[in-house]
């Protein structure tokens, strides 16, 4: 699981992350929402152990991040939105590279990347070298990294990004089929659509607090709109804008 306790970020004067609590289950899969600047991006950062909260508390697995670094990131895969992938190294020597990290070893690492690549649908391309690869099936290579250690929690930055229409529909069904395999999946998105598809739970952010938190249906009737779909439940929440895709703080 992933819990987050009134987690603050300030830069300079600027507080980015201002008291955000989160919780995701094991077997959940979260959507964390909010326009441009409201914080999202710091607060993934924040608990994927790659920014130093100002206070507040971060724990995955029952690790506190601050306490045991090397305990909770282990229990943890990272999905970024930007991702970085040596080129020169084959699917399958990438997995095995990012498994090293992990520690794993031996010839259950195999069985494992052989897995991933099945799974996301990257088996007949084990061999080939990443640079030839689509932007759509690097994401989905970093994806299976990402699942590749067995992760207890995973953390999304934006997965849809540059996927096609097939391969989003597959990603949507392996999120799925990870989270019943009692995974818990906080991931942040601006497609409102994939959020209300996929998510158990809701959290939006603005101005770097959550303003509205529960199913896509309570956070229906909190908006006064309970018939309405997420796009405009959310422009009603946030005061409408921000949905462009844009670097935020």
């Amino acid at each position: 699981m992933i819990a987050v306790e009134k987690l603050v970020k300030r830069f300079g004067k600027f507080t980015a992350v201002d008291g955000v609590s989160i919780t995701v289950e094991p077997g959940q899969i979260h959507g964390f929402l909010g326009p441009n600047g409201a914080g999202k991006t710091t607060s993934i950062r924040m608990i994927a152990g790659l920014l130093k909260p100002d206070s507040g508390r971060i724990v995955v697995n029952g690790h506190d991040l601050a306490r045991e670094p090397e305990a909770a990131k282990a229990a943890l895969g990272f999905i970024p939105d930007r991702p970085f992938i040596y080129d020169k190294l084959t699917a399958g020597e990438f997995l095995r590279f990012h498994g090293g990290l992990y520690g794993m070893d031996g010839g259950d690492t195999d069985i494992r990347i052989a897995e991933m690549l099945e799974i996301f649908e990257l088996g007949r391309w084990q061999h080939e070298l990443v640079e030839s690869f689509s932007h759509g099936m690097k994401q989905r290579l970093v994806m299976s990294a990402a699942f590749l250690h067995r992760p207890k929690a995973v953390l999304v930055d934006e997965p849809m990004v540059g996927l096609d229409p097939r391969g989003a529909r597959l990603i949507k069904d392996i999120f799925r089929l990870m989270a019943s395999r009692g995974v818990a999946i906080l991931m942040s998105t601006h497609t409102l659509e994939v959020a209300q598809e996929m998510c158990d739970l809701i959290s939006i952010i603005l101005k770097g607090q959550i303003i509205a938190h529960g199913t896509v249906a309570d956070v229906r009737a909190m908006s006064g709109t309970p018939d309405e779909e997420l796009t405009p439940v959310f422009l009603k929440l946030t005061g409408g804008g921000g949905l462009q895709e844009i670097d935020e703080i």
